[in-house]
C-alpha cells in the first residue's frame, strides 16, 4: 500500500506536478500546481472528477468558467474541452476513469 510521500511526482506541465496511483479502471491524482499555471484548453476520453484542497483554480469547462475553491468538486465529463489556470498556488485531488496510461 503505497504512500502519499512515497510516490514519485511526474510533471505535467511547466508549473504543474502530480503523484499518481492506479487501480484496474481509474487513475486518483494528488496534484500541486503554482500560482499562474495555465493548463490550456483540451479533452480526453476520461471523466474526469476535481476537489481543490488548497488554493484557487480558475476553470474553463466547455463554455462555463467556473472558480474552484477549497472543498468545491467539480466532474468534467469525458471529451469534454477543458482549461485552467491557477489564481494562487493549488493543491487538489483528481480522478480519472479509465486509467490514465499516460500517467503511469
Amino acid at each position: 500500500m503505497p504512500h502519499l510521500n512515497d510516490i514519485q511526482a511526474k510533471s505535467l506541465t511547466e508549473g504543474i506536478l502530480g503523484k499518481y496511483v492506479h487501480g484496474e479502471k481509474s487513475t486518483f491524482g494528488v496534484i500541486e500546481i503554482k500560482k499562474g499555471s495555465d493548463m490550456g484548453a483540451h479533452s480526453h476520453p476520461h471523466e474526469q472528477i476535481t476537489m481543490v484542497l488548497e488554493g484557487e483554480l480558475e476553470m474553463l469547462i466547455g463554455q462555463e468558467k467556473i472558480i474552484l475553491k477549497p472543498g468545491t468538486i467539480h466532474v468534467i465529463p469525458s471529451n469534454t474541452v477543458h482549461a485552467a489556470i491557477a489564481h494562487t498556488d493549488c493543491k487538489l485531488i483528481d480522478i480519472f476513469s479509465p486509467t490514465r496510461e499516460e500517467y503511469k
